[in-house]
């Protein structure tokens, strides 16, 4: 288990993030649970743990090459799915207060457990669509930093999630592969939801030959009230 700790300490700190034993223990342990209750529900299809630390948890991290973490207060998560990649990065980044927002429960109870498991605190999880949780008085424009590594086209992603994003804060989406054509086809849609794409930056994951870009779009006016529209239109008519 040393070797294992150790290995999550030094794959982590090639970010120039430095965890301590706490945290490199808490990473262990959401890895121990993600392949246990992967036995008996479908949340990844990565179990080996050398690439759950390099695809998982440090693909998650990566936005720290964008992102200075020290300035945020609270991010959401949407579509976390089994917690990527809001839950390593509260474990990395503790004082940041995280939302985990996902439409299947049972995803919710796992991640429930993990936050458990782990004494994780300032962290809530969410049961539900992110259509429906975007209205004013509720999660509208309550957060510095909304992330998502869903797979869905940036134009869909940006109508499910900049809602929540307050006004000067970021969307930053986790792509994979060639996204040129979908950045392009994103672009109306961004600027009509308020937003303003600030900058794509890619790489290659370590350990990989996974293509990852990260896309940053700034939060520069609000959003028109009647969106996020009703469940699925995002999805089956994204805007132009």
């Amino acid at each position: 288990m040393e070797q294992k700790l150790q290995y999550i300490v030094d794959k982590i700190g090639e970010l120039n993030i430095q965890i301590n034993e706490k945290q490199a223990e808490q990473f262990f342990r959401y890895y121990e649970l993600l392949v246990e209750w992967n036995g008996f529900m479908n949340l990844t299809g990565i179990t080996d743990f050398e690439e759950v630390v390099c695809k998982h948890f440090v693909d998650s991290l990566s936005i720290i090459s964008t992102k200075d973490m020290s300035t945020v207060d609270n991010l959401i998560d949407i579509g976390t799915g089994a917690g990527f990649p809001g839950l390593p990065l509260k474990i990395a980044f503790p004082n940041v207060k995280v939302t985990l927002l996902d439409s299947l429960n049972k995803r919710i109870q796992f991640l429930n457990h993990v936050i458990e498991e782990t004494g994780l605190t300032d962290i809530e999880t969410i049961h539900g669509r992110a259509e429906d949780f975007a209205k004013p008085g509720q999660k509208r424009e309550q957060y510095d930093l909304c992330v998502s590594r869903a797979v869905a086209n940036l134009a869909s992603l940006s109508e499910y999630c900049l809602p929540y994003v307050k006004i000067g804060g970021e969307f930053i989406s986790y792509k994979s592969g060639e996204i040129e054509e979908e950045l392009s086809d994103a672009k109306g849609a961004v600027f009509l939801l308020g937003g303003r794409l600030e900058e794509c930056s890619t790489f290659t994951l370590p350990e990989t030959d996974i293509h990852r870009s990260l896309v940053k779009i700034v939060k520069v006016n609000g959003c028109p009230k009647k969106y996020p529209r009703k469940s699925g239109l995002p999805t089956k008519s994204p805007l132009h």
